[in-house]
């Protein structure tokens, strides 16, 4: 399982980070995924964009009150944010992690559970239709075949060489994805669907340890229920922040 492999590149990622970072702010980018004109998953009266939105500015104000955390986020309010310009502000930020937080859906309506994705080529169907569908939000920008090199969100082929950028991050990446979800389901009590890997656009081009959250399913009533709560986006948001501010804090002791 993937989940597994990860378990020696985390193991050599604690042995041999080491990071200046703590000199100063530890940045955080949030980055509430669809906005403006692209509600993302819908369900009657219920969009996306608005939860996970609501759930990143939760994260934002937990993470603010830890000592040493600065917060960027892509969006702030209702807006469209390109997809290729989510990273370019991580980038530009100099972020120290990146953190692209959505909501899933499914044709069956059973599925359930939390996800948190780390950027990589995956043969797995399920992953690929995630990975599809977060992408396919480049063709309502203007121009997009030319801005994104001609890259099809339907073509999985034409996923392959996005892989290539993230490589370098991929254990921390693992490490803190491998965080969220364990308080995902320790604090919050969610269903574990795991650490995954998949060819998302977002990811590929950050440069600094990135992930991609899935909340949880808008086309499963109970979790659907959930995910719209005050209670649910409040402990949720508290899981993400709490797993970031572990993770800075790991990293804290291992270049110290």
């Amino acid at each position: 399982m993937f989940k597994n492999k990860f378990k020696t590149a985390v193991g050599v990622f604690l042995m041999s980070f080491t990071t200046s970072v703590f000199a100063q702010d530890f940045k955080v980018v949030l980055d509430p995924g669809h906005g403006g004109k692209d509600p993302g998953a819908v369900s009657g009266s219920v969009q996306e964009k608005k939860i996970v939105l609501d759930v990143a500015l939760k994260v934002g104000k937990l993470l603010e009150k830890e000592e040493g955390i600065k917060v960027i986020y892509t969006r702030s309010t209702d807006v469209f944010v390109e997809v290729r310009e989510r990273t370019k502000i991580a980038n530009r930020e100099k972020a120290d992690v990146f953190v692209s937080i959505h909501v899933n859906s499914a044709k069956r309506t059973a599925a359930q559970g939390t996800e948190t994705f780390v950027m990589g080529m995956s043969h797995n169907d399920s992953n690929l239709e995630v990975a599809k569908r977060e992408n396919s939000v480049i063709t309502m920008e203007y121009n997009f075949k030319t801005n994104y090199g001609g890259f099809d969100p339907n073509r999985p082929e034409s996923l392959i060489g996005l892989t290539l950028i993230q490589e370098q991050f991929i254990a921390q990446s693992i490490h803190l994805a491998s965080k969220i979800q364990s308080f995902f389901t320790d604090d919050a009590q969610r269903i574990d669907r795991g650490v995954k890997q998949g060819p998302f656009w977002v990811l590929h081009s950050a440069a600094m340890p990135s992930v991609l959250i899935e909340l949880g399913f808008l086309s499963n009533s109970e979790e659907r229920s959930y995910l719209v709560s005050d209670k649910g986006k409040t402990e949720l948001a508290k899981a993400i922040a709490d797993a970031i501010i572990n993770y800075k804090r790991q990293l804290q002791r291992a270049g110290s």
